[in-house]
């Protein structure tokens, strides 16, 4: 009885031995798996992190540019630069102008004229260092040592997505610093209108201003929509016919020089003669301008920069245009310049104020168009700056200039 009570004792202790051995050899294969599945596999797929996460673990931020690039910022960004035409315009409108280390050379350079109102608005901006020249030919070399922790970049007109994006990544390579590419857009259309929301929205995004960017957003529509209210119910039969002559595009341009899709003329429900032409900026026949004979000429005062007061001169000298209802009728006003290094829609806004009270007094009875360039002025950069701009071109803007 003896032998079998140890005999059954031995079996006993060798089986529980036998079940340790078998649990601690599970153990080991598990880690070994583990530690196998974690060797093959991403730091964010073994920690179970996405990449926003590990971005925002980081301190970085991970945004969708205005073509479809995946760029990684810093978290926090306080010094960029602006490479493009308009971009650096953007970043006042942003508010976020203190935010920039270093310019192109045409917001370095020196004039008597000075067409863009976000430039006179903030002079200091000549004092920074130089990133390259104008129309986004950058300088890596320049940009890297100055170093700023994102770049900033509108897209050059008429160049397709590939190209744009090819050239953000050309950019972002060279310098080891994240480029953030957009393109500049405009009021002509919904689709622009809707690029060039994108683009302060992203750009808003980068610089922590998206609150901001939603205000200048808001005041656009609001001001597109007071316009286009005032003048709505105007029956076709009655609506004004006009023509915007001597609009600057990448320089001062004479009385040919037009823009079919002049956003003023539509928000005030004019009818623009040149309509027709398309909607990017024309030149046109001058035999055409007299067959259209519009009722009102508006003149880009811009032009005076020609010399011999450039449209203006030509309505004055030019015997074919002598016969013209608007030169006749005394019926021709000076606007705002609003193109220079792409579009100032401040300005542009601020003249269809001025259109709007020319055109139809009645519907803008309560408007004094000085006044409302210098809030809009002010809402877009800070400072009323009416006068200023005006006072550069002889003072003609906002009146009517004798022929």
């Amino acid at each position: 009885m003896k032998f079998d009570c140890g005999n059954n004792l031995y079996k006993i202790i060798f089986i529980g031995v036998l079940i340790a051995a078998l649990v601690v050899a599970s153990g080991c294969a598990d880690k070994s798996a583990s530690d196998k599945n974690q060797e093959g596999s991403s730091p964010s797929e073994a920690s179970g992190a996405s990449g926003a996460d590990k971005a925002a673990e980081s301190g970085e931020l991970t945004l969708t540019d205005g073509f479809g690039r995946e760029v990684t910022i810093p978290e926090s960004v306080e010094q960029v630069v602006c490479s493009g035409a308009g971009c650096l315009r953007y970043l006042v409108y942003l508010q976020a102008q203190d935010y920039v280390v270093g310019v192109d050379s045409i917001e370095k350079e020196k004039s008597e004229v000075e067409g863009r109102p976000y430039v006179l608005a903030n002079p200091q901006l000549k004092d920074y260092p130089l990133i390259g020249e104008f129309r986004g030919k950058d300088d890596p070399e320049k940009i890297i040592a100055i170093n700023p922790q994102v770049i900033l970049k509108t897209s050059a007109s008429g160049q397709p997505t590939a190209t744009n994006s090819a050239d953000a990544e050309a950019l972002q390579n060279k310098t080891g610093i994240p480029v953030v590419m957009f393109p500049y857009g405009s009021l002509k259309n919904e689709e622009q209108k809707a690029q060039m929301y994108s683009s302060l929205r992203i750009m808003g995004k980068v610089v922590d201003k998206q609150e901001r960017a939603e205000e200048i957003i808001n005041y656009i529509n609001a001001t597109m929509k007071d316009l286009e209210n005032r003048t709505a119910d105007i029956p076709e039969s009655e609506r004004k016919t006009v023509y915007v002559g001597g609009v600057s595009s990448a320089g001062a341009h004479g009385i040919i020089s037009t823009e079919p899709a002049y956003a003023p003329f539509l928000w005030v429900n004019a009818k623009n003669v040149a309509a027709g032409m398309g909607t990017d900026h024309a030149d046109i026949a001058k035999e055409a301008l007299v067959d259209w004979d519009p009722e009102y000429i508006f003149i880009d005062v811009g032009t005076l920069q020609l010399g011999n007061e450039g449209a203006v001169g030509e309505l004055k000298n030019d015997t074919s245009l002598a016969g013209l209802s608007a030169v006749k009728n005394k019926k021709v006003y000076g606007v705002i310049p609003y193109n220079f290094y792409s579009t100032n829609y401040e300005s542009v806004l601020v003249n269809a104020y001025f259109i709007g009270k020319v055109l139809y007094p009645d519907r803008f009875k309560d408007i004094d168009p000085e006044s409302k360039a210098d809030e809009i002025y002010t809402f877009f950069l800070g400072k009323p700056l009416y006068s200023e701009i005006n006072g550069q071109y002889g003072n003609l803007g906002f009146k009517a200039i004798p022929i």
